[in-house]
C-alpha cells in the first residue's frame, strides 16, 4: 500500500515536498515514481528512481526544479518540488515496481497510491 501527503495549494514560485508512506519490506526492492493526471489530461510521468536510488530519472520540464529521492530504511518515497508554475497543478501519484523495460518514462507499475492534489496559483 501506498499512501502520499504534502500536497496543496501554493503560489507559483513556491515550493512542495510530496512524500510517498509504503506497508511492507518489499518497497526497498522495488523502483518508484511520480506520475500526475491534470483535469482532462492523460497520465504523464514526472520522475522515478531506482530500488537503490542510484539512478533517477525526470521529465524534461521539470528537471532542475523536482528532485526525487527515497529514503528504504524508512520505506518512505518524497518528490521535492520547488519554483512551481501553474502548469505543474494536478494529482500527483505515487508508484512503485515498474513494470516497463526502463523507468525513463515508465507510466506502468504494479503498485499506486490514491494521489494527493497540487494546486499552483498564478
Amino acid at each position: 500500500q501506498l499512501v502520499e501527503s504534502g500536497g496543496g495549494l501554493v503560489q507559483a514560485g513556491g515550493s512542495l515536498r510530496l512524500s510517498c508512506t509504503a506497508s511492507g519490506r518489499a518497497f526497498s526492492s522495488y523502483s518508484m515514481g511520480w506520475i500526475r493526471q491534470a483535469p482532462g489530461k492523460e497520465r504523464e510521468f514526472v520522475a522515478a528512481i531506482s530500488w537503490s536510488g542510484a539512478v533517477a530519472y525526470y521529465r524534461d520540464s521539470v528537471k532542475g526544479r523536482f528532485t526525487i529521492s527515497r529514503d528504504n530504511a524508512k520505506s518512505m518515497g518524497y518528490l521535492q518540488m520547488n519554483r512551481l508554475k501553474p502548469e505543474d497543478s494536478a494529482v500527483y501519484y505515487c508508484a512503485a515496481d515498474c513494470v516497463s523495460r526502463t523507468l525513463t518514462y515508465c507510466l506502468t507499475y504494479n503498485y499506486w497510491g490514491q494521489g494527493t492534489q497540487v494546486t499552483v496559483s498564478s
